[in-house]
């Protein structure tokens, strides 16, 4: 499981039958700090509901794939799992 940020939407005109419907968005990997970029963009499958500029939660649990797309054969790697609460401070602003 890694933390990431959306950094926008895909689409494709020609793409595996397992995605046909799959919302599709571009993220980038966060080192540990949350903050920094950990190497290149990732195209990952949303199940969440994720949106530009939110944070996320991303896995390559091939078996979460698998389930999410209902298949046994697809080449995907990297899901969304979930989305990051936004932090607040004492008095409730971000």
């Amino acid at each position: 499981m890694h933390r990431a940020q959306v950094i926008g939407n895909a689409t494709a005109t020609v793409k595996h039958p397992t995605l046909v419907g799959q919302k599709l968005l571009i993220v980038q990997p966060l080192r540990a700090d949350g903050h920094r970029p950990d190497g290149d963009p990732l195209l990952v499958v949303d199940a969440v509901g994720a949106g530009a500029g939110q944070r996320v939660l991303i896995t390559s649990d091939g078996r979460a794939a698998r389930r999410l797309l209902k298949t046994d054969a697809t080449p995907v790697r990297w899901t969304t799992i979930g989305i990051e609460d936004e932090l607040q401070d004492d008095e409730g602003h971000p």
